[in-house]
């Protein structure tokens, strides 16, 4: 509790996290308004006033303090504490990792739970509701601005610790799913590609590179491929548990291929393809500062992620005539409109048709 002055009137400010049980105790109290600027519960000092907080609070929470002039630190008797919190996040991970997820969803799923709980703290994940749930997402649309994607993933994580690992009935929680934003890919024309390759001169990454974009593949399929993976014979490369744990097959290209037997005599790798320096997988992050800095020697002043390049080899399959339905099973896409996306960007076609201003005779 603390005292300073509002409009001229000394007052106890109510400090305590956000929690609806706290809340509902604490609007008993005579007079008690809400600062939005000071984020905080006040209430106008007056004789008897500590006794009445007392008696408010009794049965939900009790109050630590040392005078009535000190800060005064308010606690729901069933706050979650450190060790509550680790075991429902262990929980969610090993759910996850029963039921076949990847690392990389079963990381943001537990990263976006724990903002959850703790936006809730000291309240329990299982005392929330509905109404709770929606009120979060509104905040993380409201105050933090958060994309749609991440929107998504939140939702996402919310209701796997409820359905999964709670085992409660499928809901929807008034969790309106957000329409995503229509963005076309950045795809790098062809000739972007072949500059920036050529400015790749370390061995490893340069066989990284050719890699990623002469299969298509994601940076997390390029970091867990595997020497075994490569079948020269057949003339593919295997990604095993791409998006979606699915198994699949994409093109070995004949100068990857070159390029790989002289990356193997050099480096010799055991198990992963691209080993780190403690033979671990390769660095997701080091990849993308390979690529940016090969295309700032390009002299390229697009936005550039490694993704890009599998956006390009689809793109540039298509303007070569490859059929959607094969560039959709070499990426590896459940669904065919989600490859359809790269007729909206290809060229192809386009230089048969003549701008209506080229047709003014100015």
């Amino acid at each position: 509790m603390d005292n300073f002055f509002h409009r001229g009137l000394e007052c106890f400010a109510l400090l305590f996290p956000y929690d609806l049980a706290l809340i509902a105790a604490i609007k008993r109290i005579e007079g008690v308004q809400f600062s939005k600027t000071k984020k905080c519960w006040y209430v106008p000092k007056r004789e008897g006033l500590l006794t009445e907080i007392l008696d408010s609070l009794k049965g939900v929470a009790w109050i630590d303090y040392l005078s009535v002039q000190a800060k005064t630190k308010i606690t729901n008797p069933n706050s979650i504490g450190n060790d509550e919190e680790l075991s429902i996040l262990q929980a969610i991970e090993e759910k996850l990792k029963l039921k076949g997820y990847s690392k990389s969803t079963c990381k943001t799923y537990v990263e976006h739970f724990k903002l959850f709980i703790r936006f809730y703290q000291p309240a329990l994940p299982h005392e929330l509701d509905e109404p709770e749930i929606r009120n979060y997402l509104l905040y993380l649309v409201d105050k933090k601005k958060v994309g749609k994607s991440t929107q998504n993933q939140a939702i996402n994580a919310i209701k796997f610790y409820y359905e999964k690992v709670l085992g409660q009935q499928k809901k929807e929680y008034w969790l309106d799913r957000p329409i995503k934003d229509y963005k076309l890919p950045l795809v790098f024309s062809e000739e972007e590609v072949g500059s920036i390759l050529t400015q790749v001169t370390n061995l490893k990454h340069k066989a990284i590179l050719f890699t990623i974009y002469s299969a298509g593949l994601r940076i997390s399929e390029a970091i867990h491929l595997r020497v075994a993976d490569i079948d020269s014979k057949r003339k593919i490369i295997m990604i095993r548990n791409g998006k979606g744990n699915t198994d699949r097959i994409t093109l070995l290209s004949t100068k990857l291929l070159i390029l790989l037997r002289d990356y193997y005599k050099e480096y010799k790798p055991k198990d992963f393809l691209f080993e780190g320096q403690s033979g671990e997988e390769y660095s997701a992050r080091s990849i993308q500062k390979i690529l940016k800095v090969a295309a700032a020697k390009a002299g390229i002043r697009k936005r550039v992620t490694v993704h890009s390049l599998r956006h390009s080899f689809a793109t540039h399959l298509l303007e070569r005539g490859t059929d959607l339905r094969y560039i959709q099973t070499l990426l590896g896409h459940k669904s065919s409109k989600t490859t359809e996306i790269y007729a909206h960007v290809t060229k192809k076609g386009m230089d048969k048709i003549i701008s209506p201003l080229d047709n003014l005779d100015i």
